[in-house]
């Protein structure tokens, strides 16, 4: 049985631009960009989950909009990621590097100058399809 992994990832909108996160190296998916977020614990919510880990992660302060914007699954050799995604607006505070070692903030257009986490790509293609929104 393939062990499941359920994350939240932020589109964290700022100013028509969304924060890309790159991985750091020694960890799964080194090197590659992400929607900055990660795991949902035992009684959280995907929203509260998305609000915890970013002020772990970033040191930042975010509203989440209530409807996930994406939900997509990619299996990898550690298990299945299901990566929900929600669309965030910053309400405090400056990203912090903890535990990535970039962050970019970029246009919906800008996104595919990354080398995306397979799981974030279907997010990237949503948010390029649907643009007129950001």
């Amino acid at each position: 049985m393939i062990k499941q992994i359920n994350v939240v990832g932020a589109i964290l909108i700022d100013d028509n631009k969304i924060l890309c996160a790159k991985r750091g190296p020694g960890r799964a998916l080194a090197n590659l960009w992400e929607f900055p977020g990660g795991k949902i614990e035992k009684n959280e919510t995907a929203r509260e989950a998305l609000k915890r880990e970013l002020i772990e992660e970033l040191k930042i302060i975010v509203s989440v909009e209530k409807e996930a914007f994406k939900s997509t699954s990619y299996e990898y050799d550690f298990g299945q990621v299901n990566l929900t995604t929600f669309i965030c607006h910053l309400e405090k505070g400056n990203p912090v590097l903890t535990e990535h070692v970039a962050v970019e903030w970029l246009s919906v257009e800008q996104l595919n100058s990354l080398d995306w986490a397979p799981a974030d790509i279907p997010t990237v293609q949503k948010l390029q399809k649907d643009s007129k929104g950001i």
